[in-house]
C-alpha cells in the first residue's frame, strides 16, 4: 500500500461519488447548462432531465413524482419540514415529539421552535438505542402536531421500528416525519409501507454529490401542507423557491436508480466487511459495540475501546508523517465534529462521557475491500495498545 493511499471508513459522513453518477451529471455542468425553468429548447432539455430524476427518486421510495421536492440537502429539508409544519398547523397545537438521539438538524430546529413558544418532547432511548413505544403512546397529546423519528441512527446504525411508530402516531391523527438520510439507498424505504408522511435524505450519502437532497411530502391518502421557508419564484410547486440545481438533481436521480438495482448485492458485500472488522476488533480486551446489534444497519459499527481516547486513535490512524495509508474513521456525526462535547447519541443511550469519548464509528461502502480492513484492524489494535500502555 502506498503512503498517499486513503482507506475511507467514514461513509456515514459522506460517500465517494459513483463514476456513473458523475458521468451523467457532467454535461449539465458544461454544455447543457440552461435553467430548467426557461421555456426555450435549451431549457426544455434541462427540464426533461429534472423530470427523469424526479421519477427515479419517486421509484426508489415508492412515491408520486409530485411528492418529491429537491432541496440542497437533508438539513434544509428537515428545517423546511419541521418549521413548515409548525407554522401551518400551529392553530391545532404547539406540541412536537422527537427523540433525544436525532441528528442535530432535527434537535437544533426543535430548540429554535422552543424559543418561539412550541413545546418539544424529547423521547429518551433505551440502552440499545431503541425508543420505548409505550412511552411514545403516553407522550401523544391532543395538541401534538408532529412526531419526528429518525429511521437509522447516523452514529450507531440502530434501526427504529418505523411501521409500529407510524401506526401509533396515525391512530391519533398526527403527522409522522422521518429523517431517512442513513437508510435510503441501503435498505428498502417505501413511504406507504412505512407510513411516512414527510421524509428527508441527502444525495451525498448514496454516492451522489453534496448540495442536493430530497424532501418527500405526502399528497395522497392524507394531504400534508407545509409553509415554505424560501419565497421568490414558486419553484418546486411553491415549497422551495430558487433556481434548480440541475447537475445535482440529475446526479441524485441516477444514484437512486443505481442503488435500487444494486442494493441487495451491495448489502451482502458490505455486511461481510463490517462483520469481519467488528469481530476482529472485539478481540481487543475491554471493547464492546454500542447499540442494538440486531436492529441495526449493516454498514456501520460503533465500538467503544475502554481507556483509549477516540480522538487520539483518529489522529494516529491519519498521521501523514507515518509511512502508511491515511485511515479515515470518526467518533460521531460529522456535523458536530468540531464540538468538544461527547456524542449526544451515546450519552442518551446511557454511556458515561468517558466511554463516549472512547468510542469510534466505522462506516463502510461498496468501495471498501477486505485487504483494506486487514490493515485497519492491525493498526487500530496497535494504536490502542500503545495508548493503554501510556496509562499503565
Amino acid at each position: 500500500m502506498s503512503k498517499k493511499e486513503i482507506i475511507y471508513l467514514d461513509n456515514n459522513a459522506t460517500t465517494q461519488i459513483d463514476k456513473r453518477v458523475l458521468e451523467v451529471m457532467m454535461p449539465f455542468l458544461t454544455d447543457n447548462f440552461a435553467n430548467a425553468n426557461s421555456t426555450h429548447q435549451f431549457g426544455v432539455v434541462a427540464d426533461e432531465a429534472v423530470k427523469l430524476a424526479r421519477q427515479q427518486v419517486a421509484d426508489l421510495i415508492g412515491a408520486e413524482t409530485n411528492e418529491v421536492i429537491f432541496t440542497s440537502g437533508a438539513t434544509e429539508a428537515i428545517n423546511l419540514s419541521i418549521k413548515g409544519i409548525a407554522e401551518n398547523y400551529s392553530s391545532r397545537g404547539k406540541h412536537i415529539i422527537t427523540v433525544a438521539t436525532e441528528h442535530s438538524a432535527v434537535l437544533d430546529t426543535c430548540k429554535y421552535l422552543e424559543s418561539k413558544g412550541f413545546e418539544i418532547t424529547y423521547l429518551p432511548v433505551k440502552p440499545d438505542g431503541l425508543i420505548d413505544l409505550d412511552l411514545l403512546k403516553i407522550s401523544l397529546r391532543e395538541d401534538t402536531i408532529l412526531v419526528s423519528v429518525m429511521y437509522v441512527n447516523n452514529e450507531t446504525g440502530v434501526i427504529q421500528p418505523l411501521k409500529e411508530i407510524s401506526k401509533i402516531v396515525h391512530e391519533s391523527g398526527i403527522i409522522f416525519m422521518s429523517d431517512c438520510t442513513q437508510a435510503v439507498g441501503k435498505i428498502p424505504v417505501k413511504v406507504d409501507d412505512l407510513g411516512i408522511d414527510i421524509m428527508c435524505f441527502s444525495g451525498h450519502k448514496i454516492h451522489a454529490p453534496k448540495g442536493i437532497g430530497i424532501l418527500y411530502i405526502r399528497q395522497k391518502n392524507g394531504h400534508v401542507k407545509i409553509s415554505p421557508l424560501f419565497h421568490g419564484g414558486g419553484h418546486e410547486r411553491g415549497h422551495r423557491s430558487g433556481t434548480l440545481n440541475v447537475p445535482g438533481i440529475v446526479a441524485i436521480g441516477k444514484a437512486c436508480e443505481l442503488t435500487q438495482k444494486e442494493m441487495i448485492k451491495n448489502s451482502e458485500y458490505i455486511l461481510k466487511l463490517r462483520n469481519l472488522l467488528e469481530s476482529e476488533l472485539l478481540k481487543i480486551p475491554n471493547s464492546f459495540v454500542n447499540g442494538n446489534i440486531n436492529d441495526r444497519l449493516y454498514n456501520v459499527t460503533n465500538i467503544c475501546f475502554e481507556n483509549a481516547d477516540s480522538e487520539a486513535i483518529i489522529i494516529g490512524l491519519s498521521n501523514p508523517e507515518e509511512d502508511f495509508p491515511l485511515i479515515a474513521v470518526s467518533n460521531g456525526s460529522a456535523c458536530t465534529s468540531k464540538s468538544i462535547e461527547p456524542s449526544h447519541v451515546l450519552v442518551a443511550m446511557g454511556l458515561s462521557e468517558t466511554l463516549a469519548f472512547n468510542s469510534l464509528r466505522f462506516s463502510f461502502s461498496k468501495h471498501n475491500t477486505e485487504k483494506e480492513l486487514r490493515f485497519v484492524i492491525d493498526n487500530v489494535s496497535k494504536i490502542i495498545s500503545q495508548l493503554r500502555s501510556m496509562l499503565s
